[in-house]
């Protein structure tokens, strides 16, 4: 058994990208993955992926949602080892024990540099920070989320790759559906 954990991109949010999760789960259960289960509305599965690499269950699955849905959204696949490795390097550790709600994680396909990094985080207008985690970055919102200038869009320009974002506590309830 290889339990993946799959994090689609802008599914679900601010009314783009409509996909119930029962039909993705439909789908990719059809598509040969085992176990499917999803969190949320947001575009989280943990599945048994056989003997797929990471890298290719995101190409599989982005087919997939392309053929299926019409749906054209980066996929981030992880393993509970990587997951396990994300929650244990938390840099944001004491805050997100205070409120994981604004403590995220952005997950991306490869690592930025650090001086993307550095740009970023010179490029933040409030008092959020950004923290490098190999092919994370992790966010601390002491604001919160919602009125805050730094937008996925910022983030992409700056790192030089677009992610997908999951707050503390969905990372945890990930993590803790797909034991390693």
């Amino acid at each position: 058994m290889s339990v993946q954990i799959a994090l689609l991109r802008a599914v679900n949010v601010g009314g783009t990208a409509v996909l119930p999760m029962a039909n993705l789960r439909a789908a990719v259960e059809k598509a040969g993955f085992k176990d499917v289960r999803t969190l949320l509305q947001s575009g989280n599965l943990v599945f048994d992926a056989g003997a797929l690499a990471p890298a290719a269950t995101e190409k599989k699955l982005e087919a997939l949602c392309a053929k299926a849905f019409g749906l054209t959204s980066d996929i981030h696949v992880r393993t509970p080892k990587d997951l396990a490795a994300l929650v244990a390097a938390n840099p944001f550790a004491k805050e997100a024990r205070a409120d994981g709600a604004r403590v995220h994680v952005l997950f991306l396909r490869e690592a930025p540099t650090a001086a993307a990094f550095e740009a970023l985080q010179a490029a933040i207008k409030g008092r959020e920070v950004v923290r490098a985690g190999g092919r994370q970055a992790y966010m601390f919102y002491p604001d919160g989320m919602g009125q805050s200038k730094l937008t996925p869009a910022v983030l992409a320009r700056h790192l030089g790759m677009p992610g997908t974002a999951r707050n503390w506590n969905t990372v945890l309830k990930l993590a803790a559906m797909a034991p390693g």
